[in-house]
Order: C-alpha cells, then structure tokens, then sequence
C-alpha cells in the first residue's frame, strides 16, 4: 500500500496532470500547501493523540485578542470563469472559544471529492484541534492536536494503521489553512491585527502537509467589490500570493491571479 505522502502526491499529480480548468482547480487547491514546505514525513515519533477538547478559554494574554463574529455562507470555487467546486462554512461560538466549520465538494478527472474541515479555537484564537477528512477515489481522514507550541496528527487511509507525528512551532499562535477548505482564510483575517495593520507574519500549518510554515499577511487597503468596499489582506509565502477580501467579519471573496481562479461569496 502506498504510503501517506505517496498517496497525496500521486493523487495531487494525477489531477494536476490533466489540461483546463481541472489542473488550474489542482493549483489554487494546493499552491499554498506546496509553497510552505516538504510533504509528509515517511516517519518520525509516534505519540499518542488526545482525544477530548479541554476548555477552550485562553488564559494568554501577550497577544492581541481577535474580533471574531459569526459568519455563516456558502462559497463558488472558479477558475478560468467557470466553476468547479462549492464550499459552505460556519463560524460560531463554543465552549467559550470558537468553532470553524466547513464542507467542500470538488470536482476532479477521477470524480466529485467531498471534503470536511471542523476546527476549534480558544477565544483568543489559537487553535485547539482540528479534524478533516476526505472522500472520493481515495479516503482519508485526520485529528490534528494542538497543545501549546505541540502539534499531534493522527492520519487515517482506509484499514491501514494510522501515521502518527509530532512536531513543534515556535509559537502556539498557529494559522490553519487546509488546502481544500478556504473559509479558514477568514479566520486567518480575524487573527490579522487591524489596529497595527501593516506585514504581519503567521505560523501555518497546512494539515495534508503536516509541516510547519509561515505567511506574511498585509493590508493593502479598501476596494470596491460588487459595489461594496471591502478590505484587502495580501497572504504571501515564498512562491504565491493570495488576496483576501473581507466585510468586516464575513468573508467576501478571495484571488489567487497566478491559478487565474476566484473563490466568491454568494
């Protein structure tokens, strides 16, 4: 059986390796898991995985605490103009920190994909775990754990036995940015401090990656979209840029002009 990063590789490859819109759909999907570092680790410490959510409340207080609000939508994934996949999102209130709550379907040259994402945050927004998983061609599902500047993933493929790693960021203050699910860019807005504005940047972890990374966010003033003026943050890491446009707390649209592809609010 093909091992975890085989299995993602080769299914990132044989999309990416059909023409049109299915292979610009592959590069937005993953530009930004691919530019923030390697892929899985074929081994490394096998710890195990803590199963429940302990009180999600912060008791830090050296960051800035961010202003999230709930937001509830449904999101077109376009390139080229034509869309190829949908995306609906939750972000809420619980246990006294917050719950992000995506589901995407994709589609791709071997079949639809659904994918799900839920992540839960403390009140001041560093993430507490999260859990995704994917169906398709292929099956495979994850629970990521956060605790402090520790991050524990368990990787499930089908009846094999779960891949287990751990590793460590500098900073518990971490940006969860799966490669299929783009709500969690407004989460990434709401981590952004508005008040000091300017490059701020972000620890990352892309969780079909497992590897750490980081993004420089920066605001790029307000713009016009749809006869609304939004604001713009402009994500950077060392290969790509993504723009980000939000109202307030509602995420409104997001480009990614190196895919020529939109992810817009309906």
């Amino acid at each position: 059986m093909k091992s975890e990063k085989e299995f993602f590789r080769g299914l990132f490859d044989r999309l990416s390796s059909n023409s049109g819109f299915a292979a610009a759909t592959v590069a937005v999907i993953v530009a930004l898991a691919f530019m923030l570092g390697a892929g899985l680790q074929a081994s490394g410490p096998r710890y195990p995985v803590p199963v429940a959510v302990a009180n999600l409340r912060s008791t830090s207080k050296s960051v800035p605490t961010p202003v999230f609000a709930p937001d509830k939508g449904k999101l077109r994934i376009l390139v080229n103009g034509q869309q190829v996949g949908s995306e609906e999102y939750e972000i809420g209130s619980s246990n006294g920190g917050w719950m992000a709550h995506g589901t995407a379907d994709i589609q791709s040259p071997e079949g639809a994909i659904h994918v799900t994402g839920t992540l839960a945050l403390r009140a001041d927004g560093t993430p507490v775990r999260y859990e995704w998983s994917t169906q398709g061609a292929k099956k495979a599902s994850a629970v990521v754990a956060f605790e402090g500047t520790t991050v524990t993933s368990e990787l499930h493929m089908g009846n094999a036995r779960p891949f287990t790693q751990t590793f460590t960021f500098s900073s518990p203050r971490v940006a969860v940015l799966d490669n299929n699910l783009y709500h969690q860019y407004a989460v990434l807005a709401r981590l952004y401090d508005w008040d000091k504005k300017g490059a701020q940047t972000f620890s990352v972890l892309v969780p079909q990656e497992l590897t750490p990374g980081t993004a420089t966010v920066e605001w790029a003033g307000k713009q016009d979209s749809d006869g609304k003026s939004v604001e713009k943050l402009r994500v950077k890491t060392e290969d790509n840029e993504i723009d980000v446009f939000v109202d307030g707390p509602r995420l409104a649209r997001i480009s990614v002009p190196s895919a020529n592809a939109e992810i817009v609010r309906e």
